[in-house]
């Protein structure tokens, strides 16, 4: 298992290597200053220089967008729930729910920091809204795409919509739940960040924008890499998640 990992991860590390080497050269080459563009040399020294700052900054970020993922979640999937199962109630919700999804996050944050102050409640709101769009229409796809054999057979054993729903319909929902959650956790993490921009007093996003006032471009490049190395590993807990919990899809291809 561990060298199957290792062999399909080399074409992702050879590339990044690739691209960071570029980099490397170009800013070495062409006199790059410090606080316009530096060079990845520069921002390995800055993380390896106080690791315990961008791990502390960001455990608080991803508390944020675990917080908010996990409460966006499960009201999409509660609201897909009853939206898979009454039509009228899609027709009457989805709107709402496109009109909170298409609402810029620049506008709602400082509006949110207004209502709830400036704790962590407005950060979790805030990932968690930009978290429940994608989880709820990939929760409302397959709730809905459920085998018609199976849901006939349950029909026949007089189950209650509380025992088709845990049997059959999230069963087969897993699929869709997996992928849109996967988009929803890349939204939820940015959506905590960009909560910190507006009313955090800790967390990767302050960070990066007290560096980007002090032209310190080298410490918010190192405050993007903690955000992309905790989103890479979000998603590798998920996709390791989807494998033990949807055994049965087989996949695509193999090498």
């Amino acid at each position: 298992m561990a060298k199957v990992a290792a062999r399909a991860a080399l074409p992702t590390l050879a590339f990044l290597l690739g691209v960071l080497a570029l980099w490397e050269l170009a800013v070495r080459l062409w006199g790059v200053q410090a606080f316009l563009l530096p060079g990845p040399s520069a921002v390995a020294a800055r993380l390896a220089s106080d690791p315990l700052f961008f791990a502390r900054e960001g455990l608080v970020t991803l508390s944020e967008a675990v917080g908010g993922l996990t409460i966006g979640g499960l009201l999409a999937l509660g609201a897909g729930l009853l939206m898979a199962r009454w039509r009228w109630l899609e027709r009457a919700l989805l709107p709402v729910a496109i009109v909170a999804k298409v609402t810029p996050v620049v506008v709602v944050a400082p509006l949110f920091v207004l209502w709830f102050g400036f704790g962590a409640w407005p950060r979790l709101l805030i990932a968690a809204l930009l978290a429940f769009f994608p989880i709820l229409i990939g929760a409302v796809a397959g709730l809905r795409a459920v085998p018609t054999a199976a849901r006939e057979v349950l029909l026949t054993l007089d189950a209650s919509a509380a025992e088709e729903a845990l049997l059959l319909r999230l069963p087969s929902a897993l699929p869709q739940l997996f992928a849109a959650l996967k988009v929803a956790t890349t939204l939820a993490l940015l959506g905590a960040v960009v909560a910190e921009w507006v009313g955090g007093d800790r967390g990767l996003g302050r960070a990066i924008l007290l560096a980007n006032a002090n032209l310190d471009t080298t410490t918010a490049l190192a405050g993007v890499a903690t955000i992309a190395t905790l989103g890479i590993l979000l998603i590798g807990a998920l996709t390791l998640l989807e494998r033990r919990y949807v055994f049965w899809q087989a996949p695509l291809e193999r090498s």
